[in-house]
């Protein structure tokens, strides 16, 4: 029986013992609760990094399209007016050779109605010429 005390008083001091060192669950589990939540911050960091830096490279793209859409209409724009031109100077130069033919036209009826009254004048001289040179003849 004596030994049965002794075991149990044992036990009681071994309890006592234990029972002033805090639990060594809590602790860890402390630790991996704020390294988990350290984690979770860490990602939500990169999360928002990689957000922002997606949006920042969508802006750029969007602002070198623009540009490029921009250099491409003034090109366009550069051409048809160039075009434009073109075929403004070509009406005119077109419009210009066409009065110029038109007063060419009106000189040669007007140097063929002159050539023909002068040679209808010359016929006519003719023949009252040979009218005068046939009268006196009889």
């Amino acid at each position: 029986m004596n030994k049965v005390i002794a075991t149990l008083i044992a036990g009681l001091f071994a309890t006592a013992a234990f029972a002033q060192n805090p639990a060594p669950t809590t602790a860890p589990a402390a630790a991996v609760k704020a390294e988990a939540k350290h984690d979770k911050t860490v990602a939500k960091a990169d999360a928002k990094e990689a957000a922002t830096v997606a949006k920042a490279d969508t802006k750029e793209a969007k602002d070198v399209a623009k540009a490029q859409a921009k250099e491409t209409k003034a090109a366009v724009k550069t051409t048809a007016k160039e075009s434009k031109e073109a075929a403004k100077t070509d009406a005119k130069e077109t419009k210009a050779d066409a009065k110029e033919a038109k007063k060419d036209v009106v000189t040669a009826k007007a140097e063929t109605k002159h050539a023909t009254k002068a040679a209808k004048a010359e016929k006519k001289a003719e023949a009252k010429e040979a009218k005068a040179e046939a009268a006196p003849a009889k």
